[in-house]
């Protein structure tokens, strides 16, 4: 058996709605280790990134709309990093198909999911679809030193002129 990497976001949807907790109890079902976790004010260019393979869709805008807030006027996504045998497969089954409707009903997605009138999935989470999309998704939302273990190859990096909000 594998050991994977798997990215989840708890949506804008999920923390309005107080989903936090039974979405993470969800989760720990699968018996998987919790590698990173932090709340995320996602900036258009994230969204923009996480979102690139479904530019030029006609729902893309509301995508972004969404995932950043602007939605539920709520601008926290909570990341999450698990990792452990399969992953990825065990994580999905838990979440459900990304279409609520066609989600089992007593997945998450399928339990807290719904799709707007405007035909927008506001499914509560996101959770990574390969080995390939999860390496890329994890590298986008999380800094090496934000995730317990290297679980990627790191490299120590001299940045000049790097402009950073610290505290005061």
């Amino acid at each position: 058996m594998a050991i994977q990497q798997t990215l989840i976001l708890i949506k804008p949807d999920g923390l309005i709605k107080s989903l936090t907790g039974n979405v993470i109890s969800r989760l720990s079902e699968a018996k998987l280790t919790i590698m990173g976790a932090k709340v995320v004010r996602v900036s258009r260019e994230l969204a923009e990134k996480h979102y690139e393979h479904l530019k030029g869709k006609p729902f893309f805008e509301e995508l972004i709309n969404y995932i950043v807030g602007d939605v539920h006027k709520t601008y926290r996504v909570l990341a999450l990093v698990y990792q452990g045998e399969n992953a990825i497969t065990k994580i999905r089954d838990i979440v459900g198909d990304t279409d609520p409707e066609k989600a089992n009903p007593i997945s998450i997605r399928g339990s807290y999911g719904r799709i707007t009138t405007s035909g927008v999935f506001e499914n509560v989470v996101h959770a990574s679809s390969s080995p390939e999309d999860a390496e890329k998704e994890i590298k986008l939302w999380f800094q090496p030193e934000e995730i317990v273990e290297d679980i990627y190859p790191i490299k120590e990096a001299t940045l000049n002129n790097v402009k950073k909000i610290v505290w005061a």
